[in-house]
């Protein structure tokens, strides 16, 4: 396993069949720090759960995106000025003009399923 990072979860849920809750315990699993996003709970899986990505305080390393394009291009400018380093598009996610807008502010995209990811060690 690499270093460990802070990952936001935008679209976390607290509803244990849903990858978004799955990834979220696996991340913890390998160790890594998360910050799980939603405005419809206030704690999932022991974690305090932020409303908006704009309400995180401090650096994410990544973000892992669990919602539909629709909503994904809503938080254009809040994903923007999070600033993670790379933002996972996990399965059903794909977003192509989220995705240019991010690679020109300097963002690393991927498509890619973080459980398979952190399954391979190619986190």
């Amino acid at each position: 396993m690499g270093k460990q990072e802070r990952v936001a979860i935008l679209g976390a849920s607290a509803d244990t069949e849903r990858f978004a809750n799955k990834a979220q315990r696996m991340l913890k699993e390998y160790g890594h720090a998360v910050v799980p996003v939603s405005p419809k709970e206030a704690l999932i899986d022991g974690e305090p759960v932020v409303a908006a990505l704009g309400a995180i305080e401090g650096a994410v390393d990544t973000l892992t995106l669990y919602v539909r394009p629709a909503i994904s291009s809503q938080q254009q400018a809040e994903i923007l000025a999070l600033a993670p380093r790379r933002v996972v598009f996990n399965p059903g996610t794909e977003n192509p003009a989220l995705e240019d807008a991010l690679r020109g502010a300097g963002i690393a995209c991927i498509e890619a399923c973080t459980l398979v990811m952190l399954r391979t060690g190619t986190w």
